[in-house]
Order: C-alpha cells, then structure tokens, then sequence
C-alpha cells in the first residue's frame, strides 16, 4: 500500500474534501469507482466524484453526503496498492522522508525533513531547523543531490540566499 493522496479540509455543503496529492499520476488514481484503503482506518472510502477547482483536486465519496462527514476525514491519508509506483527508486514517500537529517554536503546539519509538500511543477522539502524555524527546499536532484534512507540522512547543495531565506 501507498499513500496516494492525504485529504484536507472540507470544500462545499456536498461532502467534496481537498486533498494534498501524494502521486505523480493523479488522472490515473483518481477515477470514480476507485476504492481507497484508509489510515487511520475508516474503512474503504470508494470515490465518487473529481473535479479539479483552482488546481485543487475536490474529491466526493460515496456516503459522504455532508460538510459534517467530510470534515470527519480530515487528515485521512488514501491508500492503494500498486507495486509498481511502490518501487519507483526516484519515487519518494512523505513517511519515508519524514524524520531523517539534512546536512549540507560538507555534513553541517541543517535540520530534519518535517513534509513533502508536492506540486505540479516541483515538490518542495520542509525542512524544520534547530531554532524551530521551517525551510522549503527544491525537491530536485540539482538541489537535493542524495536521500540516503539507510543513514536517514538527505544531502542538500542548495543555492547561495536559500538558506537564509526567512531569517
């Protein structure tokens, strides 16, 4: 099982929720009649309804019929089994990056990977340093030269000002 997508808030009167995409193939997994495994487990939630509004999906469920229900599925991650993207190598998971340490390429450490906030045009690391404060990183390999999940540590290169950025 992977995560395909983590619903967010409530959109509408109808029982339509956001989601924040886990997968690079959205048109594909998102099909009405697709029937999603939950965690925290609610059970199979089987879709209803897509649409995309402002490059947001909105997704409806079967039984979900209100605002009160759909806001009951906040934070829900939708699961689907599919060995194929499971193996991508260049395939990451927000829970396998969650956790593991960024340091610059010389091994100053820079912070902690706190999400994977993912985009259409590219994904974006948030990166949680020492003093509390958050970093979005380019979640490209010019950036992001190596994610090493057997030493949990993820090699940044970032350019001159990124990480200075917000200060």
């Amino acid at each position: 099982m992977f995560v395909v997508a983590r619903i967010g808030k409530p959109h509408g009167l109808r029982g339509e929720v956001t989601v924040q995409v886990h997968t690079d193939a959205p048109d594909e997994r998102f099909a009405v009649g697709t029937e999603f495994a939950t965690e925290p487990d609610r059970g199979p939630l089987t879709l209803r309804t897509v649409r995309v509004h402002q490059q947001v999906y909105l997704l409806g469920f079967e039984g979900i019929t209100d605002r009160t229900a759909a806001e009951a599925l906040r934070n829900t991650r939708l699961l689907l089994a599919d060995e194929e993207e499971a193996e991508e190598d260049d395939a990451w998971r927000e829970e396998d990056l969650l956790g593991l340490t960024v340091v610059l390429t010389d091994g100053t450490v820079v912070g902690e990977v706190s999400a994977l906030h993912t985009r259409e045009v590219q994904d974006l690391l948030e990166v949680r340093r020492a003093d509390g404060r958050e970093l979005l990183v380019p979640f490209v390999e010019e950036i992001v030269p190596e994610v090493d999940d057997e030493t949990g540590r993820v090699t940044i290169d970032p350019p001159a000002g990124l990480l200075e950025l917000g200060d």
